[in-house]
């Protein structure tokens, strides 16, 4: 069997197993989908599955949603609010502490830097209490700042951010130096549009992490109108009842933010993961 025939066969193994592996990604979705499409009595009875009466089948569920008859809305407006705020604060500020990591030498670098990566190993909820205590201090229970802020640098993305930046040249720092050029013009003229790939490869990353957040929100909020939409998701299930209704079609309208910021930044989403995992 000849080389090119060989290759041939790879490659057309390799496109099956890899729509293979979407097709199981994507089964959930579809499971969700569906099975908003049923009466919340027929998920208590049958579960989630894709057994339908296709003729019995409606939009009950979303238009129950879309009344106004329950808080899905403001919890969806809290989410996209701290989402939208806490990405582009941490996005913007993880990205200077990175670019003065990878870009100067100072005393102590390699130190604050090997804190940074022993705070990403520390799981959330071993600092929760003391962060907890802190935020009570600042008087931000049950506000949205009081959310916003422990994740306001984030050190994987310092961490990502001072690799991509490592794999580019000092030249330009030099060459923009000689030109006149300042130290912050040369990181917001120069370096940040060369950043572009890793702010959307990031922007990606922090965006399901903020949107998905359950933990941190539901300690901090203690009324209705303040929660976020995974908690308010959660809420819709207790000993006294379980709202599969909106909770089903409420799943489902929550990945639509994810899915158009995926969309919007695809283009740089692999060139930056890429970069910023071979270079420094």
């Amino acid at each position: 069997m000849s080389m090119t025939k060989k290759s041939r066969i790879f490659t057309i193994c390799l496109f099956i197993f890899f729509i293979l592996i979407a097709a199981i990604t994507l089964l959930p979705l579809a499971l969700l989908a569906v099975s908003s499409l049923r009466p919340g009595s027929d998920l208590m009875r049958y579960g989630l599955n894709f057994s339908i009466d296709w003729a019995n089948a409606n939009l009950n569920e979303y238009k129950m949603l879309f009344s106004g008859q329950n808080a899905y809305f403001i919890w969806y407006k809290n989410s996209l609010i701290i989402t939208v705020v806490q990405v582009g604060l941490a996005l913007f500020l993880s990205a200077c502490v990175g670019y003065g990591f990878a870009m100067y030498d100072f005393k102590g670098k390699n130190i604050l830097f090997l804190c940074v990566l022993l705070v990403m190993m520390v799981p959330t909820e071993v600092i929760l209490l003391p962060l907890y205590r802190l935020i009570v201090k600042m008087k931000l229970i049950n506000n949205m700042w009081g959310i916003i802020l422990p994740y306001l640098v984030v050190p994987m993305l310092v961490f990502f951010f001072r690799q991509y930046l490592s794999g580019i040249p000092k030249d330009f720092l030099d060459a923009a130096r000689v030109d006149g050029c300042t130290e912050y013009g040369i990181f917001f003229k120069i370096m940040i549009p060369l950043m572009k790939p890793s702010f959307a490869a990031m922007g990606i990353y922090q965006g399901m992490q903020s949107w998905n957040n359950f933990l941190w929100p539901m300690v901090v909020t203690n009324s209705i109108d303040k929660i976020t939409l995974p908690v308010g998701l959660q809420s819709l299930l207790s000993p006294y009842g379980n709202n599969y209704d909106i909770l089903i079609a409420g799943s489902c309208f929550a990945i639509i933010p994810i899915l158009i910021l995926f969309i919007c930044f695809q283009r740089y989403f692999i060139e930056g993961m890429t970069a910023g995992g071979v270079k420094g």
